[in-house]
């Protein structure tokens, strides 16, 4: 089958990981969660008490950490390793959602990560799900998707995210966190958050899960056809 990169950009708590994962489980797609990435450096940077003003402190921090996802055997899902170490459930905790904006807005520690995703790209069929994939890592994707809801829903499904994780949290924290992340997401000087004008976009404020995943089934279809019209035209012009 002809293989495409998806990429699915879009604001905190819209379902672009749920989503993400569910279209590339169903297309037989590698997943790729660019958020748990700098999530993993936030951790990082964290627990090791890294100066993230200071940039000499930060470039002998990056170097020091390997991040790999590695697929669990009784279940299938992917999941995040930090040297070694399995970090799924620690790099969601509310103590990292604090502070990984302001981590991911740095210019050393995108440029690691970018490098680290489009390797993983080379080989297309995958699917990733960020803020810049469309508009920095993969801005020649076959099909961008842009996700978006309102801010009173997302901030339900975060809390209740994260009680499904065993962690109390207060709902206004929760939304005072989402619009912080959106300011710094949306404004920081490296690749900000944007909706690329080719990009599908999807408001998930009413819609299902199996709707939204519907959806960009449909536009995946679409943009696996175009692709492969462009890859035969090409061979016939040679």
């Amino acid at each position: 089958m002809h293989k495409i990169i998806i990429a699915i950009d879009g604001y905190s708590a819209c379902g672009k990981s749920s989503t993400a994962k569910e279209i590339a489980a169903r297309l037989n797609y590698q997943y790729i969660d660019t958020g748990a990435m700098y999530r993993a450096v936030t951790l990082y940077f964290v627990d090791n008490y890294i100066d993230i003003t200071n940039p000499k402190s930060v470039e002998n921090a990056l170097a020091k950490i390997e991040i790999r996802f590695l697929v669990n055997g009784k279940n299938g899902e992917s999941e995040v390793f930090l040297n070694g170490l399995k970090v799924e459930s620690q790099i969601r905790e509310m103590r990292i959602s604090q502070r990984v904006s302001e981590v991911a807005a740095l210019a050393a520690v995108r440029k690691k990560l970018v490098d680290e995703q489009r390797k993983m790209g080379k080989k297309k069929g995958i699917v990733m799900d960020g803020r810049d994939i469309g508009s920095n890592v993969f801005p020649e994707a076959e099909l961008k998707v842009f996700m978006t809801a309102d801010f009173q829903v997302r901030a339900e499904r975060r809390q209740q995210e994260l009680l499904e994780k065993g962690q109390l949290s207060n709902f206004d924290e929760v939304l005072e966190n989402l619009k912080q992340r959106d300011k710094i997401d949306t404004e920081r000087k490296e690749n900000p958050l944007i909706q690329c004008a080719d990009a599908v976009v999807i408001d998930t404020t009413f819609l299902t899960f199996e709707e939204q995943v519907q959806e960009i089934l449909q536009h995946t279809t679409s943009a696996m056809l175009d692709s492969l019209q462009k890859k035969n035209t090409e061979v016939e012009k040679k």
